[in-house]
């Protein structure tokens, strides 16, 4: 079936520039369509991006699946509108560029989506993404699978595939990693803390990888690649930045995960890798080696727990640490600080209920730490030059459609939110933490948001 047109517009994508601004990329009609499923039978909660065994088998299968009928099958096509209402603990000074101190609406992105399958062993996901809060567009998430297939090995099916993703982990099955990581909606308009690893976003913007995975017998997932970031003219052009920099030479990506099914629950363990040498950046669209370059070295272990039931109950548990090396030399010699070498740690960790993939509570934790380090974070804000925030957010959610007979299934897909999250260190402190009286708490986030997709 044709879907998106041919494979060689799919692979000259990257070419032109291929990247994504820090935006989630979601479940889409497109793909309900396309396999003739319900949003549930790949998504918790009725909604993505967190995803169910099936959802995974989905994925990791090249977006390949079948079995819809009719003229939606056979239309890639799917929108996406996020928008929100944003309150926090104290008015921000200065406030968010065009808008008020506090207590501000907002409309945060609107998406357009291609996803689906071309034939029976190629499909990807490409999002196209503007927003009103940066008032730019961009191309933004994407994970392209030109070739999948499976055989036989030792009596139990080996499935291997190639991806083109334009951010570490975006094409990770598994929602413990960060690209599809809880809080699956965050505000775009309060403050956030200064520091995380370089898997959790530091080359989301400029990533341009190529990658190879295996699945066996639906247990180990096995994936290894190179990451690249594309030149300062494409990216001026793509609506994004270069983060913590662009890589000297391509980046290597390594993944290994486990997975059990047994009865109604599914669980896995897993490992992840990555290295980056780095020009770090001068300003959104330059980097300079001039003064030497910076190196980061992640490594994360992850697992997570899905009880999926009859469809009734719902339970689900995730959780990630990751610790880094950084050789700072570069930016440290720009500045004129000595000392390079720094580390940091981070460790996520979300549960969740749904009651009949309609009504959904997670409560989420993230806490970083590690020595002060005058060369990321003396301007971030922080007095003491420590990256240490600790936040929990609880979110109850509200999914009025999605199931296998909803009305407009699958077109129409709502998600009502509200989540809280509350800081009791932010960048280094609890109070004062940047020489200017302002207290963790100041930055807590109030956020009531509406989630529609077609």
């Amino acid at each position: 079936m044709r879907t998106l047109g041919n494979l060689g517009y799919w692979l000259a994508l990257p070419a032109a520039g291929l990247l994504l601004s820090s935006h989630q990329a979601e479940a889409i009609p497109a793909f309900a369509a396309q396999t003739g499923q319900p949003c549930t039978a790949c998504h918790i909660g009725a909604f993505g991006p967190q995803l169910t065994p099936l959802g995974r088998a989905f994925k990791i299968g090249g977006y390949t699946q079948k079995g819809g009928d009719g003229v939606l099958a056979s239309i890639p096509l799917s929108l996406m509108i996020q928008g929100s209402f944003n309150h926090t603990g104290a008015d921000q000074n200065p406030p968010p560029q065009h808008y008020g101190p506090n207590n501000n609406f907002s409309l945060d992105q609107v998406s357009g989506f291609i996803g689906g399958a071309i034939g029976d062993h190629t499909g990807g996901l490409i999002q196209f993404t503007w927003s009103d809060v940066g008032n730019n567009a961009n191309l933004d998430n994407t994970d392209l699978r030109p070739y999948t297939t499976t055989f036989d090995l030792g009596g139990k099916e080996l499935r291997v595939g190639t991806t083109i993703n334009n951010n570490p982990t975006v094409q990770d099955p598994y929602n413990t990693t960060y690209a599809w990581g809880f809080p699956y909606i965050a505000s775009q308009l309060a403050p956030s803390p200064a520091a995380n690893p370089m898997l959790a976003g530091g080359l989301s913007g400029s990533a341009f990888g190529y990658t190879a995975y295996a699945w066996y017998d639906n247990k180990l997932y096995l994936e290894g690649g190179l990451y690249s970031s594309l030149g300062s003219w494409a990216m001026g052009r793509v609506g994004n930045n270069y983060g913590i920099g662009a890589t000297t030479n391509p980046a290597p990506y390594l993944r290994a995960a486990y997975e059990w099914q047994w009865g109604t629950s599914a669980a896995h363990v897993g490992a992840l890798y990555m290295h980056a040498d780095v020009s770090p950046a001068t300003d959104l669209f330059a980097t300079s080696s001039a003064f030497g370059t910076d190196h980061y070295s992640d490594y994360s272990v992850d697992a997570g727990y899905q009880f999926l039931g009859d469809g009734t109950h719902i339970a689900t548990v995730q959780t990630i640490f990751t610790h880094e090396d950084q050789n700072l030399l570069g930016s440290a010699n720009m500045n004129g600080i000595a000392g390079a070498q720094y580390s940091l740690n981070q460790i996520r960790a979300d549960v969740s209920y749904w009651y009949k993939n309609t009504y959904g509570v997670t409560l989420g934790w993230q806490n970083t730490w590690g020595p002060a380090n005058p060369v990321l974070f003396a301007a971030g804000g922080s007095a003491n030059d420590k990256p240490n925030s600790n936040a929990f957010t609880v979110e109850a959610d509200w999914v009025p459609f999605g199931k296998e007979d909803s009305q407009w299934a699958p077109l129409a897909n709502l998600k009502l939110g509200v989540q809280y999250t509350a800081y009791t260190q932010f960048n280094g402190g609890s109070s004062n933490y940047d020489g200017l009286g302002t207290k963790a708490s100041d930055n807590n986030t109030l956020l009531l948001f509406a989630w529609f997709i077609f």
